[in-house]
């Protein structure tokens, strides 16, 4: 049952094979085998290369096993449209586009698979890559920000210059009435005279308007601290709702990025692998002998073959004589004088009838 199963894969017909010999059977077998596990391959491939892009268990199957059914069919095509010939040459030129076509099929199914095989080592490229993106998201966020929160910045600084210089006049100021006061400097004499008086009215003037310059600095400072903290609100929510995108940055394209990133040499060999397999098929009937399938395959082909080329034959005489046996005929038929002479009369009564009609109709007219 399963060696009839294997025979079915291969795409040998089964009517001509079930009359060979074993060993010619066993072969069939074995090359449907390899078209079989192929298929299988491409089915697990192809589910696992959609799972990466779509994250859905049962798309992934049905898709899949549609997939690996394609990858069979084409297989199957392959190696059943390879015919032994008996001529190297011919053979190899009727099997390249057909190695063409294998190599490209090798490919699809190998590098799902390859994905598969070095997934810690992807993961951990893609975690390197997920960082240096991290940072520059968060780098180019900032530039969007930054410009504004500097300027704030500097605005702040301006507005507490501005209280610190009024405050070291204010100082200053005081100094200088007090030493009015003691007589250390200024006119130099003991005691609140009107000197004392005068640079204690400008102090207190001064000092009025540092607590109102205050007042208003510490407002204005307050308001560029508040949208400061509203930038980098902002900022934070920004960096926070672009993270899942960089977070979710595996699939499949960023997966097969990541795999280019790694050594060449181990995914060379997995496709190695898996052209070998698929090209087996291919090479087994190439290389094999031409054994008593073949020759009744070719025997069957041969007596289609002529017996359509005998109809074809048989109907382009029949054609011919027919061709031949009509023009005698006619010929014939030219020199009857009865015939002439009956389709004269009806024509002279077809004419007589059309001349009545037009003399009623120009009757009516008139």
């Amino acid at each position: 049952m399963l060696k009839h199963f294997f025979i079915i894969c291969s795409g040998a017909d089964t009517s001509i094979l079930d009359n060979c010999s074993p060993g010619e059977q066993n072969k069939y077998a074995g090359i449907g085998a390899t078209v079989f596990f192929t298929a299988v391959m491409a089915f697990i491939a192809g589910s696992y290369a959609l799972y990466t892009v779509f994250d859905n268990l049962f798309y992934s199957i049905i898709f899949g096993l549609i997939w690996g059914l394609l990858i069979f069919n084409l297989d199957r095509y392959i190696v059943s449209t390879i015919k032994k010939t008996g001529n190297v040459l011919n053979e190899i030129l009727q099997a390249s586009p057909r190695l063409i076509l294998a190599i490209i099929i090798a490919i699809v199914i190998a590098k799902p698979l390859e994905l598969k095989i070095f997934e810690k080592e992807i993961n951990q490229v893609l975690l390197e890559e997920k960082n240096t993106m991290t940072l520059s998201n968060k780098n180019q966020i900032a530039q969007q920000f930054t410009p504004e929160i500097e300027t704030l910045n500097a605005e702040i600084n301006t507005l507490q210059n501005e209280i610190i210089n009024k405050e070291t006049e204010v100082n200053n100021l005081y100094s200088t009435y007090i030493s009015e006061a003691e007589g250390t400097a200024g006119t130099k004499l003991l005691g609140k005279g009107p000197v004392y008086k005068e640079k204690r009215e400008k102090h207190d003037a001064a000092l009025g308007d540092l607590q109102a310059l205050k007042n208003e600095n510490r407002a204005k400072i307050q308001a560029a601290e508040t949208k400061i903290a509203d930038l980098k609100g902002d900022y934070n929510m920004q960096v926070i709702t672009s993270q899942p995108i960089i977070n979710n940055f595996d699939g499949l394209m960023a997966r097969i990025s990541a795999l280019d990133k790694l050594p060449w040499l181990p995914s060379f060999f997995i496709f190695l692998l898996f052209l070998a397999i698929e090209t087996a098929p291919i090479f087994a009937k190439l290389l094999a002998p031409k054994g008593s399938y073949d020759f009744n395959l070719e025997d069957q082909e041969d007596i289609v073959k002529s017996v359509i080329l005998q109809n074809k034959n048989q109907r382009v005489a029949l054609v011919d004589t027919e061709n031949t046996i009509n023009d005698k005929v006619y010929t014939n038929i030219e020199n009857d004088d009865e015939l002439y002479a009956y389709k004269h009369k009806k024509a002279r009564e077809l004419m007589q009838l059309q001349a009545d009609a037009f003399y009623k109709k120009q009757k009516t007219a008139l």
